[in-house]
C-alpha cells in the first residue's frame, strides 16, 4: 500500500479595499442609521432586495455613482458625505506632503 499527500490550501480572507472604501461603507450604514429606516424600507424604496442593500453595506457588492446618488436622495445627505475628506484624513494628507 502507498501513501499519498494531500496538498490543502488555505485562502485567508483580506479585506481587498482601500481605507477610503471602508470609510464609504461605514458612512453608507450610518447615513441609513441616521435616517432611521431598516435595509427593508431602503430597499422598498429603491426598487430592489433587502439582500442588495445589505451586500452594499457590506462591501461585498461595489456601489456605484449612479447607485450612491440613489442612496444619498434617500437619506437626504450630499454625496460629498459619503466620498469627502474627515479633517483627520486631511490632517495625515499634509502630513505626508511635508
Amino acid at each position: 500500500m502507498g501513501y499519498f499527500f494531500l496538498s490543502v490550501t488555505v485562502i485567508i480572507m483580506v479585506s481587498i479595499y482601500s481605507e477610503e472604501y471602508q470609510r464609504f461603507l461605514s458612512r453608507l450604514k450610518a447615513a441609513r442609521r441616521e435616517a432611521r429606516i431598516t435595509q427593508v424600507e431602503v430597499a422598498a424604496r429603491l426598487g430592489r432586495p433587502q439582500s442588495y442593500v445589505s451586500k452594499c453595506e457590506s462591501g461585498e457588492r461595489r456601489v456605484d455613482a449612479i447607485e450612491l446618488y440613489r442612496f444619498a436622495k434617500l437619506y437626504k445627505k450630499p454625496v460629498s458625505f459619503f466620498v469627502g475628506e474627515t479633517s483627520t484624513s486631511r490632517k495625515a494628507g499634509k502630513k505626508k506632503k511635508k
